[in-house]
């Protein structure tokens, strides 16, 4: 398995590692996968089980099993303390702080310390749901990497469809572009489905064009359109909306906006 976020996978390649990371997004969006794969190549090793690699994980209070899960400052004391030791192999360790929004009381300032000054060789990655959700002086300590959510099944098939259509419809013209929409034909509701599959891909698109692509297909797209014609792609997404609300044609929408973006058309 590679590193496929775009931002870690060039401090691997750069040999420019951060000595902190905050891995930023929804549960689901692959932030651990993500975290346990930068660290298994950082550390060269052939599985997650690796003397050099520590994960942090909220528990219960050691007296309350069935108490509230939280990052407590014996938490970081004892993180600390191994970050102090010299690596058990190789030059490097690595510390994974799981669901790091939930450091109680006093444990984001003691962890400061390591943020500010950390051993040699270690790398730091917090993984969070919001950048927000720990304070700012310990975010600023870190190199920000931010995940988006994943999209559901549904969704998904429908984005695959449409960049299928587009292609087609580059490819063969006007035969592919009625083709497809047909497949709508007065079916508003999948209509309104397919403009947001665009709405969703363009938006991708924009993301790659300010060097967050969330893929390598989408990056290598993103790097045939200039940006103002992304931003044209969703305007024309936002009027096909308004022409589905005043009951304008499913069909009609669609064939509309796939000529103007997979044909260009006028």
């Amino acid at each position: 398995m590679a590193v496929e976020h775009p931002l870690l996978a060039q401090a691997l390649a750069s040999g420019r590692v951060a000595h902190a990371y905050a891995l930023v997004g929804p549960p689901g969006s692959g932030r651990k996968a993500a975290a346990v794969e930068f660290a298994r190549v950082l550390l060269g090793a052939a599985s997650s089980a690796h003397p050099d690699l520590h994960v942090l994980a909220p528990s219960p209070p050691a007296d309350r099993p069935k108490g509230p899960r939280a990052i407590r400052i014996d938490d970081i004391r004892a993180l600390e303390r191994a970050a102090a030791l010299k690596p058990v192999r190789g030059p490097s360790k690595v510390f994974i702080v799981e669901d790091a929004d939930r450091m109680t009381g006093e444990s984001p300032q003691a962890f400061l310390k390591t943020l500010e000054e950390p051993p040699p060789g270690t790398v730091i990655i917090l993984i969070l749901s919001r950048a927000r959700a720990v304070p700012a002086t310990v975010l600023s300590r870190c190199q920000i990497v931010r995940f988006q959510p994943a999209p559901a099944p549904a969704a998904a098939e429908d984005r695959a469809l449409v960049r299928a259509a587009f292609r087609d419809v580059a490819a063969d013209g006007a035969e592919a572009l009625f083709r497809h929409a047909q497949t709508v034909d007065r079916d508003r509701p999948r209509a309104e489905a397919l403009v947001e599959a665009i709405w969703l891909w363009y938006g991708d698109l924009l993301r790659a064009k300010a060097g967050r692509p969330p893929d390598a297909d989408v990056a290598r797209e993103a790097q045939g359109l200039a940006q103002d014609e992304i931003l044209a792609g969703l305007a024309l997404c936002r009027e096909a909306w308004r022409a589905l609300g005043v009951n304008v044609s499913p069909r009609l929408t669609l064939e509309v906006v796939l000529s103007r973006l997979a044909l260009g058309a006028a």
